[in-house]
């Protein structure tokens, strides 16, 4: 059996709270229909994306993060600000940034990354750019409306809404369903420090 799954840092209640304000302020002021918005309770921080995986590599795969987890320190994250991938001018994904400037995030995104490349796993070509991701822009959205989406989010004004102490990692299952993505914990790595 296949699972959907990829690895992530939760959020903590307060964060998915400030994230859903967020959320409510942006659909007032874009035009409708224009995204597809996340549901808020699965929002996460996503360190890797595995796809799917044979249910047999399981075991591997949670003993090697727990190895990663082990060696790295708890870190605290500060969230906040809004922006666009690619860029405001043709937005496609509406995010909020994360931030952690001791370097901890990332050191413990590459570990993941480079770790689970011992198992076939390829590694993310892209640089990592921490963010929460709060929206997709529609496929059939016009210019017009993909224009003003990108302008009342380059002009939003959000800043720094809160910060979360991370102390552990997850494993999670990804089922795609008609309504959604539906995320399920598979295990919970504790960060060496914390345990």
């Amino acid at each position: 059996m296949m699972i959907r799954s990829f690895v992530a840092i939760d959020l903590s209640d307060s964060i998915r709270h400030a994230l859903l304000g967020v959320v409510e302020q942006m659909r007032n002021r874009i035009p409708r229909d224009s995204v597809r918005w996340t549901n808020v309770s699965g929002i996460h921080l996503t360190l890797k994306f595995l796809g799917d995986v044979a249910e047999d590599d399981l075991p591997r795969i949670k003993e090697i993060l727990t190895q990663v987890g082990q060696r790295h320190d708890h870190f605290t994250l500060t969230v906040g600000g809004v922006g666009c991938f690619p860029n405001a001018k043709r937005p496609r994904v509406v995010w909020v940034g994360v931030e952690e400037e001791t370097g901890h995030l990332t050191a413990l995104q590459r570990d993941v990354d480079e770790s689970l490349g011992a198992l076939g796993f390829e590694p993310e070509e892209r640089g990592f750019q921490p963010h929460l991701t709060l929206g997709r822009t529609r496929r059939d959205v016009n210019s017009r409306d993909q224009g003003r989406l990108g302008e009342t989010v380059a002009t939003a004004g959000v800043g720094q809404f809160g910060q979360m102490y991370v102390e552990a990692f997850r494993l999670m299952r990804s089922e795609l369903r008609p309504s959604g993505a539906v995320y399920s914990t598979l295990a919970l790595f504790t960060l060496g420090a914390a345990q």
